[in-house]
């Protein structure tokens, strides 16, 4: 059996999102796994943690500021004492618009590492030579400026769409894949997606909401944009966390 770490995940927003998040860490295992030159098997996966709570809407929270059921923040941390508890030595949040909350995250659990989404991206997409991408997200993500600030310290800029197709994007989350109308939901992202490349001229799109991925991929008929999706990143990021005491 292989020397890995314990790792955590904080799923439940919204819970399919979550679930397709250990889809994508168990397939970054094995990139590891092909990686250190470590024999495929089930013994050789990590232990690792899916917390999936009920929490509260994010993007609502950030609408509606100060105290009260409806904010995540409370919860969140209940969730990673939890993990911790299991002995998670590093969590990944399945959700790009909870990491409007990661600083009181991390500050509150400083011995685990709280991997932030966004940077994940911004030193993936440098890494490639990418200087510029456009952002479909919620509305909460592009109020907290979460992509914006990662990618411009990474060098990066970051184009972002306008009223009309941010409305249409939070159709494609809440009527759509938080639904279940995954038609509604690929009409709706596809259309923006096309919009962001006519009006913007970019040709890499972050998909920077966990369940946009869940409906929006290559086969919707756009040709020419490279769709990148931080979840899987993220997954990648913690995957090499849980094996890195394998180096």
């Amino acid at each position: 059996m292989s020397k890995t770490r314990v790792v955590g995940i904080l799923g439940g927003m919204g819970p399919a999102a979550g679930a397709d998040f250990v889809r994508l860490f168990v397939r970054a295992c094995a990139e590891q796994m092909r990686s250190h030159e470590i024999e495929i098997s089930d013994q050789a996966y990590p232990e690792h943690w899916l917390a999936q709570l009920p929490l509260p809407d994010r993007s609502r929270a950030l609408d509606l500021p100060g105290l009260g059921s409806h904010q995540p923040l409370e919860p969140m941390l209940q969730a990673l004492g939890q993990l911790a508890a299991l002995g998670a030595t590093s969590v990944a949040l399945a959700c790009n618009t909870a990491h409007a909350w990661h600083g009181p995250l991390q500050a509150r659990f400083p011995q685990m590492e709280i991997l932030h989404v966004a940077r994940e991206v911004a030193r993936a997409l440098a890494a490639r030579g990418i200087l510029r991408a456009g952002l479909l997200a919620t509305e909460g993500t592009y109020r907290t400026g979460l992509y914006d600030q990662a990618l411009q310290q990474a060098g990066l800029q970051c184009a972002t769409p306008g009223a009309a197709d941010r409305a249409r994007l939070m159709q494609g989350i809440y009527q759509g894949v938080k639904a279940g109308n995954m038609a509604l939901a690929r009409e709706c992202f596809s259309d923006v997606a096309r919009s962001m490349a006519g009006q913007h001229g970019v040709t890499t799109l972050i998909l920077g909401c966990t369940e946009i991925p869940l409906a929006l991929d290559a086969s919707a008929g756009l040709a020419g944009l490279e769709l990148v999706d931080p979840a899987a990143l993220l997954a990648r990021a913690l995957a090499a966390r849980a094996y890195a005491a394998s180096s």
